[in-house]
């Protein structure tokens, strides 16, 4: 055979070898687009009851997308939100490879709850589904199918109280440990049937319990332990369960306070409105002791105090004021060398003084510094009822122990009241009135020269009858009324 003609065959097999060796195969899958799913769901209307709980109540299904992978790899996301949102702050459930899901009752209400939705209210509930590869590549959204949903009360942690009324009591309110409490100072306000919440002055560092019903101490919502933050946590009852059986910690500074109790989810918070200022009174009549020296209050924290302090006859009459319940702040005297200037100075000077033993109220203005006090011989009240008239004064006992005073008056309809000291309208409370916090200390605290009480236009009418009332002056810049 030819030399020349082997070569050349063997040539052209190896070039073709290599023509096959050089080809490129290709492996990586290419996948194309599904279509979006359409869903359906077993019913449009829900309402169900509480035994319905466990039961699965709502069947959620939809068509296969088919995307090119197996479809027992695929995600489906199950979007639930309140109508009209646009799903903006949807709830997700996620389901893999399936067509379908079932929610039972309790889940639909947990989801319900959390959107903001009322106990026993119908509202639309919008739901639909996202498709998508295990990777979440390739999302393609369902239609949207709206559902008519009532949420049904589940059963609250802690008993709601069958009196469907809370009240405030302890060291750290207004009115101490005295059982009746200050209404409508010290009492809650329903807002549903498992929440209740309040505005009250509370001072720092005490402690409180809430009662179900005012003037009793049969039972009492309380805490399990001291170390239960006072800005919230746990609570409970402790009729007949001693786990709940300690006295809620107020906050450690002295001010008015929002408590909300959530008796569905077993909780309490304990927010703060806005904080008083306090000047402490130390002297001669109580050890020169800040620390258990009564104080005056800045409801405003503006620099203006004021206050109630009984200084007892012996001794030098002699006080000072301090911004802390030590000497470690700010210290007050007097520029005068008697005492009684009027005139504060700041750093020291000379002690301040009253001319005797009595019951009086002192004010200070630390930024103007000047003080006062004035002698205060007697509360009474004064009002349109006939024993009145507005012009006689009732005259009123003091309790040194609450720092209170009481008188007893009766009414007709329609009769109206207030307070003075000394027989005189010089000094004279009616009710705060306005928002705690905002725009007053609220109803059921007073105020200089506040609106009558009994006025339905400012707070509320008083009922006909023979009534015990009592004012508490003993809290720093904070006061309140009972009426029993």
């Amino acid at each position: 055979m030819n030399k020349n003609i082997l070569r050349l065959s063997g040539l052209i097999g190896m070039a073709a070898m290599g023509m096959v060796a050089c080809q490129k195969k290709t492996t990586n899958p290419y996948y194309g687009n599904g279509t979006a799913p359409t869903i359906k769901v077993s019913t449009t209307s829900l309402a169900p009851a509480p035994a319905d709980s466990m039961n699965k109540v709502l069947a959620i299904s939809w068509t296969n997308p088919h995307y090119a992978t197996d479809s027992a790899s695929e995600l489906y996301t199950i979007q639930i939100d309140s109508s009209g949102r646009n799903f903006s702050k949807a709830v997700s459930v996620q389901v893999s490879g399936a067509l379908y899901d079932s929610l039972t009752a309790k889940q639909i209400n947990s989801l319900a709850l959390s959107l903001g939705f009322q106990y026993n209210v119908a509202y639309n509930i919008d739901i639909r589904v996202i498709s998508s590869y295990s990777n979440n590549n390739q999302q393609l959204t369902s239609n949207t199918i709206t559902i008519n949903y009532t949420p049904y009360v589940t059963p609250p942690k802690v008993a709601p109280p069958a009196s469907k009324a809370l009240f405030l009591v302890g060291s750290a309110t207004s009115g101490g440990w005295n059982n009746p409490v200050p209404v409508p100072a010290q009492a809650f306000t329903e807002l549903d049937s498992v929440v209740y919440s309040g505005t009250f002055f509370l001072n720092g560092g005490q402690q409180y319990l809430i009662l179900p019903v005012d003037g009793d101490w049969t039972n009492k919502y309380a805490v399990a332990s001291a170390n239960v933050p006072a800005t919230g946590g746990p609570f409970g009852y402790n009729g007949g369960d001693n786990t709940y059986n300690t006295n809620f910690p107020g906050p450690a500074t002295t001010g008015l306070y929002t408590i909300t109790v959530d008796f569905q989810q077993g909780t309490f918070t304990c927010t703060s409105v806005r904080q008083f200022g306090l000047l402490y009174v130390p002297g001669d009549y109580q050890g020169w002791s800040p620390g258990t020296a009564p104080a005056l209050g800045s409801p405003a924290k503006d620099g203006n105090y004021d206050g109630y302090v009984t200084i007892p006859s012996g001794g030098t009459y002699q006080f000072k004021f301090t911004g802390e319940p030590d000497w470690n702040g700010a210290t007050y005297g007097d520029t005068a060398g008697n005492g009684q200037s009027g005139v504060l100075s700041l750093g020291g000077g000379n002690n301040l003084q009253v001319p005797g033993g009595g019951y009086y109220e002192i004010t200070a203005n630390t930024n103007a510094n000047t003080w006062s006090a004035t002698a205060i011989t007697s509360w009474s009240i004064i009002g349109s009822f006939a024993a009145s008239n507005w012009s006689t004064d009732i005259p009123m006992t003091y309790n040194s122990g609450s720092n209170s005073w009481s008188g007893t008056i009766t009414t007709a309809a329609n009769d109206q009241f207030k307070f003075r000291a000394n027989h005189a309208w010089t000094i004279n409370l009616g009710d705060a009135g306005g928002t705690p916090g905002t725009g007053g200390n609220g109803v059921g605290s007073l105020s200089y020269n506040g609106n009558n009480i009994g006025d339905p236009s400012k707070n509320f009418s008083v009922a006909p009858g023979t009534h015990t009332i009592t004012i508490y002056l003993g809290n720093p810049g904070y006061y309140s009324y009972m009426i029993q």
